[in-house]
């Protein structure tokens, strides 16, 4: 017994480093946050609920041997994917603040037949999330990357339109990790309704963060390269509190990248395509 009560102290003493450890790097980003937004008059927040019967956040580490396995969580890549399917241009980055776990853990084996490089098919194993439900709150911010596009920078409009897409599902379909996990986006209050883990704390060691591309890099170092981020991921009473990009301490750079050039009227619209109340000139081609 006395062995058993020093692993339960044990555990809530490393429950409350955790707690300190998150608060601390909440309070330390809380600037950098600012100096995101400087330049901007409002938080420029949306929340939303994404679901679907399917979720493959896939871990690296089992891509090699072909049979995929989910991370218990998504990751602040795939959110980040999800966000950008809603709307996105690159005038502005999206930063994921938190996402709630709404449903439990559950995960589902299927036999897959995936086509061989050298023509074919194999036999493999994929472990799925099962009936998953995820409440993301984020915001975004200007890409200060993307000086050429400073005249794109009207933040009511890209907001307004943020809006607008969340309440209509998305611009662009929404998969949870992959193309075969159908998601569904709905808008919601972020604190509403009973989470399975909202008294819950856990941890979900190291595990992927995302991919910083050259055009959204601000360390100084990783201008003009490709690298990869890796963080200690945590869940305290049902949320994960997600780090910005450059706060993750574990990253490696990868190779060196370009950034993709947009040239307005050219390769880019910006947003004359919302502007006079028709979409992508559909009022002129359509009479």
């Amino acid at each position: 017994m006395g062995n058993t009560h020093i692993l339960a102290d044990t555990f809530q003493i490393e429950i409350l480093h955790v707690q300190l450890e998150i608060f601390t790097k909440r309070e330390a980003g809380k600037e950098k946050r600012k100096k995101g937004r400087e330049n901007m008059d409002k938080p420029n927040i949306i929340e939303y609920s994404v679901f679907g019967r399917y979720a493959l956040f896939t871990d690296p580490l089992s891509k090699t041997g072909g049979e995929k396995f989910s991370y218990q969580i998504p990751t602040y890549q795939a959110l980040k994917g999800i966000t950008e399917s809603i709307y996105w241009k690159p005038t502005i980055t999206w930063i994921i603040d938190e996402c709630r776990i709404m449903n439990p853990i559950q995960t589902e084996s299927k036999g897959i037949r995936p086509i061989k490089y050298n023509g074919g098919n194999d036999l493999s194993y994929y472990t799925y999330l099962r009936n998953v439900e995820y409440r993301v709150k984020a915001h975004f911010e200007w890409n200060e990357n993307r000086q050429d596009l400073a005249h794109d920078r009207n933040e009511n409009k890209h907001y307004d339109i943020a809006k607008r897409m969340v309440d209509r599902g998305g611009r662009r379909d929404i998969f949870l990790g992959a193309r075969e996990c159908q998601g569904y986006v709905e808008p919601c209050s972020f604190h509403e309704g009973n989470g399975t883990y909202d008294n819950t704390n856990l941890s979900f060691g190291v595990m992927l963060h995302g991919i910083t591309y050259p055009d959204e890099a601000v360390r100084k170092e990783e201008k003009g390269k490709m690298t990869v981020r890796l963080w200690n991921a945590q869940m305290v009473n049902g949320v994960i509190h997600f780090p910005r990009p450059e706060e993750c301490v574990i990253r490696h750079v990868l190779r060196d990248a370009k950034q993709k050039q947009f040239v307005f009227e050219e390769n880019f619209a910006g947003l004359k395509e919302f502007e006079g109340g028709d979409l992508f000139d559909m009022v002129k081609d359509f009479g």
